[in-house]
């Protein structure tokens, strides 16, 4: 992806979505053509030029200082996640020039025998691109079987703006289609020569009807917890509050726990589930041996890798 046309984009957004008063600046009585800051107003926010503000965000200032950094998150007031996502434009990480194939993600066996332990909720585990890497039984009968999906196509990004099946089961899926997007733009801007992302991005283009205008608004979304509401078609309404965590050992992996109101219409729903779709003998999580990858063999269910 355009390192410049993405920074540009993101600033652009960033201080059109941020009025002057919610700035702190007294109105100065110019006409406004465009809403929220100008180029102008958020250097002096900022403590810069309006000449260097404008060539940092045409992607032509080169990296700036993490102070620099620091002091236009808080010009243009990003929230935790539009931060970090700034940092990654503007700052050089290590590994993130790297151009060649990410090798496969691959999920330790002790993380296996979690989603076992945890078999009373919905479980799974995400990768890189929303790569669903792992699931227990409960998270495929609430979700979907991804299972039953060949290994390059077990994503939930493409789950929720592919299938047909995620706007009927997903209450309020729109918002949640599009808090999906706002974690692929985040990751986006930390591999921004990450092929497999660009040819999802590519194919979400092209199949789903919201996904460019979602992209192209430049949010972005660390998801850590919420709130998550289905309808399922054996059990009815369900509601989960769901956390994540990032794997110790390995930043690019996430476990989400769907968790269950003690006593609640949903804990009932989820024991009946849990009792009619339960598999006829004891399985492992369905794992791919390795992330879902278009060059590699799907594993055998139950195969840890």
């Amino acid at each position: 992806m355009d390192r410049s046309k993405e920074i540009a984009g993101f600033l652009r957004t960033r201080r059109s979505a941020i009025s002057p008063e919610q700035a702190g600046l007294d109105p100065d009585g110019r006409i406004r053509r465009v809403p929220g800051l100008r180029r102008d107003e958020v250097a002096r926010l900022a403590g810069v030029s309006t000449e260097y503000y404008t060539r940092l965000e045409q992607g032509r200032s080169g990296n700036p200082s993490p102070e620099v950094v620091e002091a236009l998150s808080r010009a243009l007031r990003l929230d935790a996640s539009e931060t970090e996502h700034l940092h990654d434009l503007l700052l050089a990480r290590p590994g993130a020039v790297r151009r060649g194939p990410q090798p496969p993600q691959r999920v330790r066996p002790g993380l296996y025998l979690m989603l076992e332990t945890l078999g009373h909720v919905p479980a799974f585990i995400l990768g890189r691109r929303t790569d669903v890497l792992a699931s227990n039984h409960l998270a495929r009968a609430v979700v979907t079987d991804f299972e039953a999906l060949p290994a390059p196509r077990r994503n939930m990004a493409r789950y929720y703006l592919l299938d047909p099946e995620a706007r009927e089961r997903v209450v309020d899926w729109e918002r949640i289609a599009a808090e999906t997007v706002a974690m692929l733009r985040l990751e986006a801007g930390r591999h921004p020569n990450d092929r497999q992302l660009a040819d999802l991005v590519g194919e979400l283009t092209l199949l789903s009807p919201e996904f460019s205008g979602w992209w192209n608004d430049h949010k972005v979304l660390r998801r850590t917890h919420g709130a998550k509401h289905y309808v399922h078609p054996l059990v009815g309404e369900m509601e989960f509050a769901y956390e994540s965590f990032q794997v110790p050992g390995d930043t690019e992996q996430t476990l989400c726990v769907y968790n269950v109101e003690p006593q609640s219409r949903t804990a009932e729903a989820v024991r009946l589930l849990r009792s009619w779709t339960a598999p006829a003998a004891p399985s492992a999580p369905s794992v791919p041996a390795t992330a879902p990858d278009p060059t590699a063999e799907p594993a055998a269910p139950g195969d840890p890798g």
